[in-house]
């Protein structure tokens, strides 16, 4: 691949340094996610600028105009510390006509929401668990059609922010309390969905027109006692003790039949194409035991972190981490904008 100047975009303060060194495990942990994509560009030979962004456009502005990048590697999750804000970020590079990379504005608003994204998945006869969506300001009248447990988490939120082991509630006055817990510490609405017992697995997917599915992932609970359920909170995504404690652990679903196998891979592409996602993205899905597949949701530039989940997948299916991020920087370039065919 042809050298590149690649501006990547990344939230204030977590420009990576240069090393590692002298850098404690909780600090990396900040960052590594820009350090690895940054450090692994630079490797294979790119020109790569890194800048923070938090409530104003002119650094961006500035560098497509004075830098001019073949390309903007998107790391920005949120802008003015809101996060269904970083559609509009793409929104303006496309405006900008700037290539970038990673899912087009309108995959990143529909996937974003989750109960809109619900709503097309519905439409689409694609299986996902029956939900509510419960306001701000507005008193919880639980629908009969949404039988207990029930599972409450934010409408727009991601990386399980707000998720713990009580959001799984099993009446009307747990119901409540969880969704007034949403509400005042996460601050969105609340999003109360059926919860289904089965594995949890996550399966990434590549591609524009044409889409790659990695192989599928799944998160262990192998210690995890009997009266707390298998669900991935915030302490299990982030909690390195709690991981420990509960031998939590995520690797290649095994034991998936054929068949299976080839209806997640059908899934998956049919939930990418309906949602209009583009570049990368990883789907959350639950197997039951009587083998039916559910989508919980569709998350738009997942962690790319080396040794994460969606890179680790990609180097069972034989793609390097070097490769991961050359192949996602060409799909940026080919994504075919609506700027290009005007």
């Amino acid at each position: 691949m042809r050298k590149l100047r690649v501006l990547v975009l990344v939230r204030e303060g977590l420009v990576p340094p240069k090393s590692m060194d002298g850098h404690s495990e909780e600090e990396i942990a900040e960052w590594k996610v820009e350090y690895d994509v940054v450090r692994t560009l630079e490797e294979i030979g790119h020109e790569v600028r890194p800048i923070g962004v938090f409530d104003d456009l002119t650094p961006i502005r500035k560098s497509l105009q004075d830098w001019k990048p073949h390309i903007v590697f998107m790391l920005l999750e949120e802008f003015h510390g809101t996060a269904v804000y970083d559609h509009a970020v793409v929104s303006y590079l496309e405006l900008m006509r700037q290539p970038y990379t990673g899912v087009n504005a309108r995959g990143m608003m529909l996937s974003r929401d989750k109960a809109l994204s619900k709503q097309i998945l519905m439409y689409h006869r694609i299986p996902t668990p029956r939900f509510a969506v419960f306001p701000k300001g507005k008193k919880v009248r639980r629908s009969k059609r949404l039988a207990y447990p029930l599972l409450v988490k934010s409408v727009v939120e991601d990386a399980s922010l707000g998720i713990s082991q009580s959001s799984v509630v099993h009446d009307d006055e747990a119901l409540a309390k969880q969704v007034q817990h949403v509400h005042e510490e996460v601050g969105s609405d609340a999003l109360v969905e059926q919860y289904i017992e089965g594995r949890e697995l996550y399966v990434g997917v590549l591609g524009n027109r044409q889409l790659q599915v990695l192989p599928v992932w799944e998160m262990l609970f192998e210690k995890m006692p009997d009266d707390m359920v298998p669900i991935a909170t915030a302490k299990v995504k982030f909690d390195t003790k709690y991981q420990k404690k509960y031998g939590i652990d995520t690797r290649a679903a095994t034991d998936l039949t054929p068949e299976i196998q080839a209806n997640i891979e059908r899934i998956s592409k049919r939930v990418y194409r309906a949602l209009n996602m583009s570049g990368y993205a990883r789907l959350d899905l639950r197997l039951r035991n009587d083998g039916r597949v559910y989508v919980l949701e569709a998350n738009a530039n997942p962690n790319l972190a080396f040794g994460e989940d969606l890179a680790e997948s990609a180097a069972a299916a034989g793609i390097s981490y070097e490769a991961l991020l050359t192949r996602i920087i060409n799909l940026g370039l080919r994504y075919r904008a609506p700027w290009k065919t005007a």
